[in-house]
């Protein structure tokens, strides 16, 4: 199974909103992750409780991990700006 289907995988959470965002990422064309960094960073946010990425993608939390912010950054701007 190729990264991007894996991550699609993970990506279904069952919560509508969470599903919406990160599904959304993955679907908008501007799934980008540069370099392995970003790519460890995407699988470690993944592995957060719903809860956690919820209140993160919401802008309810915030992290003090540069990579996961970044990560953060990107599914917001991708998913906000779909046409």
């Amino acid at each position: 199974m190729d990264t991007l289907k894996r991550f699609r995988w993970r990506c279904r959470r069952g919560t509508r909103e969470l599903d919406l965002l990160l599904l959304g990422f993955i679907d908008s064309g501007k799934y980008t992750l540069d370099g392995e960094e970003e790519t460890q960073a995407f699988q470690c946010l993944l592995d957060y409780p719903d809860d956690v990425l919820l209140e993160l993608l919401m802008r309810r939390g915030a992290t003090r991990d540069k990579s996961i912010a970044n990560i953060i950054d990107k599914i917001r701007a991708a998913t906000t700006h779909r046409t």
